[in-house]
């Protein structure tokens, strides 16, 4: 059960003590995450991800790509 989905306790204080429990639980707040059975899910978006900036870029004009391109080193060069 996610944490919105649940109802919260209208007391004050155990309100917030179920909000420090959320924050400071330890583990991932999902336990299906961590199934051996999304192995396959898993294993399918990083295959769409290693191939989705390549097909992006060729759909891209050059143009458009110098744009992005400057863009982001602008932000790079903001941080600093």
């Amino acid at each position: 059960m996610t944490a919105s989905s649940r109802k919260r306790p209208r007391d004050l204080n155990s309100l917030a003590a179920s909000i420090v429990d959320d924050a400071t639980r330890e583990g991932p707040s999902d336990p299906a995450l961590d199934a051996p059975d999304n192995a396959r899910a898993r294993e399918n978006g990083r295959i769409g991800g290693l191939k989705g900036g390549r097909a992006r870029a060729a759909n891209l004009s050059a143009e458009k790509r110098s744009e992005i391109a400057r863009k982001a080193a602008r932000a790079r060069w903001a941080k600093s």
